[in-house]
């Protein structure tokens, strides 16, 4: 069994002290005195990565059996270890910080994990867990969203236990490690069962097509582009939005990479479409490599022509389709105004993104310094960074009680470094405003 301190750091999720008794010689295969399963075990019954991560580090072995303790499921193929209940836990990205190296897995190993994910694709999650607990009561359910992978759950409780809806992305996941290729049409099926981009789910059938870049991939997701259902086209743009910007992942041979400029992509397809987070994205998609092949003055002109759209999630994609002039050239008019507009928009995320685009302008661009500065009191503290950024570039004094209201600043963070590093340009040629050691 683990020390007590071992367990109690991993019952309450402290990374950093699971960490250090790690380093200090703790076994990272202990058992909880609980019910007698191994720590790592707790750490995925709790959806805790860093601690699993910890445990898993220091040597802990996500294929050692349970024992047989309560909590698992025996009868599903697989046995019963960490790495099986992360699958029956339904989250693709716990499951794979589990899945060791493949030469570790045999033939049947692997097989027995796919079927086990797949009993879970199909399965209902409250019948399970009534049938798991023996339960009477109501189901609990809830959303988990979890920062660090962008992305969305539905959790499901009962009688102690919790159950996560990703299964389908788990699959996914795993088909992928053990280089079973998936058709399109299975993983858009897949996605469509979770119609949210936020959803781990439609988050893992996109990555996983993205890093195909074959011509495959690319013919089936521009053939939806006009297909009639808007979660067609919005799985759609979402793909090769990523295709454009590149995931890196194993492709069947150098010869069957594709890369396309994104105007080739979106640019019919942002003059066409209605559907407006289908058209953000589209937007999103046609600002990556506007430049290409002297694309720029079109996606521009496509961007200015959505700049009074009246979806925010559009007007949020406008400033990234509009290429930055070069140090001393006059930003021309119209896309000055436009500029100003929206760090004026109603819509705060709409002000941060042009509060960016403005602060990092190297352009002459008059009156950009007063916009700027009416963005210091912004309900967002991004958009505030920004504007005490683009004031310190600028040399405008007003930069100074800007930072200091938004200390304390993150050294290496984003936006905060650009502002830090700013600031001591500012300081070098203010040295009266620096202050004492």
């Amino acid at each position: 069994m683990g020390s007590a301190e071992l367990v109690a750091a991993v019952r309450r999720r402290d990374s950093d002290a699971v960490r250090e008794l790690l380093d200090g010689g703790e076994d990272p295969n202990a058992r909880d005195p609980a019910d007698g399963v191994p720590l790592l075990c707790v750490a995925v019954a709790a959806y805790d990565e860093p601690v699993a991560e910890e445990l898993i580090r220091a040597g802990a072995d996500p294929l050692r059996s349970t024992g047989g303790a309560p909590g698992g499921d025996p009868g599903l193929p697989g046995g019963d270890s960490a790495l099986t209940r992360a699958v029956d836990g339904g989250c693709s990205w716990m499951a794979v910080r589990l899945l060791p190296e493949l030469v570790r897995l045999d033939a049947d190993a692997r097989a027995g994990l796919l079927a086990r994910a797949r009993y879970w694709a199909g399965a209902d999650l409250e019948t399970e867990l009534r049938r798991r607990t023996g339960a009477a009561g109501p189901v609990e359910r809830g959303t988990v969203r979890v920062d660090s992978w962008s992305s969305r759950h539905e959790r499901h409780s009962l009688g102690g236990q919790t159950l996560w809806d990703g299964h389908l992305g788990v699959l996914t996941v795993l088909e992928e490690r053990f280089r079973i290729r998936t058709s399109f049409d299975e993983l858009l099926a897949r996605a469509l069962t979770r119609p949210d981009r936020d959803h781990n789910v439609w988050s893992d059938s996109v990555v996983l097509l993205a890093t195909r870049r074959d011509e495959e991939t690319w013919a089936a997701a521009e053939a939806l582009s006009g297909h009639p259902d808007r979660l067609c086209r919005l799985f759609a743009a979402d793909v090769l939005r990523c295709l454009v910007i590149g995931f890196a992942g194993p492709v069947p041979s150098p010869a069957a990479v594709v890369d396309k400029p994104a105007p080739e992509v979106y640019l019919p397809w942002a003059l066409e479409e209605r559907d407006p987070e289908v058209l953000a994205l589209v937007l999103s998609g046609l600002s990556e490599e506007g430049d290409s092949d002297g694309d720029g003055e079109i996606v521009e002109s496509v961007g200015l022509a959505y700049a009074g759209h009246p979806d925010p999630r559009v007007r949020l994609e406008v400033p990234d389709t509009l290429r930055p002039e070069a140090a001393g050239v006059r930003v021309p008019r119209e896309k000055l105004d436009v500029l100003y507009a929206l760090a004026r928009d109603p819509d705060s995320r709409v002000r941060e993104r042009a509060a960016h685009r403005l602060a990092h302008c190297s352009a002459e661009a008059p009156g950009v310094t007063e916009v700027l500065a009416a963005l210091l009191d912004d309900e967002l503290r991004d958009t505030r960074v920004h504007a005490a950024y683009g004031l310190a570039r600028r040399d405008d004094p007003r930069c100074v009680a800007a930072e200091r209201a938004l200390r304390p600043l993150d050294v290496d963070g984003w936006p905060d470094s650009a502002l830090v590093r700013a600031m001591w340009r500012y300081e070098e040629n203010h040295p009266e405003v620096s202050e004492p050691e």
